[in-house]
């Protein structure tokens, strides 16, 4: 199945994401450099990926708080479950690694949790970003910390509260 990538713009940072040849998204990657190098056999094809643009610039302006893209993400049966418990987590509020855990009915698996949040490929959409340390830390972000911060205080500013880690 042929695949598409292109960079993504926003005020947070440049990523890239890919889809495949029917507008499935496949990957969201936080950092856009050697996004070229990510997958080879990959188109660069901006119109491919205005979809992921349009939602992606909706949710930097404040528009849009859920993402209506067609996930295609790859991943063992843990992961996905996780992934899936990720996009479960609301708009503009945090959980921790031991939360999402026992959402998934593996209430000792928190650190499982942290490794599948690392592995997520759709960062931002599946909003991994959204997970923080039983402590109220902020840890672990494939983008680094400071664009962590930065989607949190941008939610809470959508929503009208304060950035509260366990908001």
């Amino acid at each position: 199945m042929k695949r598409y990538w292109s960079l993504i713009e926003s005020p947070f940072q440049k990523f890239a994401a890919w889809v495949d040849e029917e507008g499935r998204l496949l990957r969201l990657r936080l950092r856009a450099e050697g996004a070229a190098h990510v997958d080879p056999e990959s188109e660069n094809n901006s119109a491919r990926l205005d979809e992921v643009q349009r939602q992606v610039s909706e949710y930097a302006d404040g528009t849009r708080r859920d993402f209506t893209l067609e996930l295609a993400p790859q991943g063992p049966a843990f992961e996905m479950t996780v992934w899936q418990a990720l996009r479960d987590i609301p708009y503009g509020a945090t959980t921790s690694y031991g939360a999402v855990a026992k959402a998934i009915g593996q209430p000792l698996a928190a650190r499982a949790v942290g490794a599948a949040n690392n592995a997520n490929p759709i960062a931002l959409i599946i909003p991994c970003h959204r997970v923080i340390g039983a402590d109220g830390q902020l840890v672990g972000y494939g983008g680094g910390l400071p664009l962590k911060r930065k989607l949190l205080e941008h939610e809470a500013r959508v929503m009208g509260t304060r950035y509260d880690l366990f908001g």
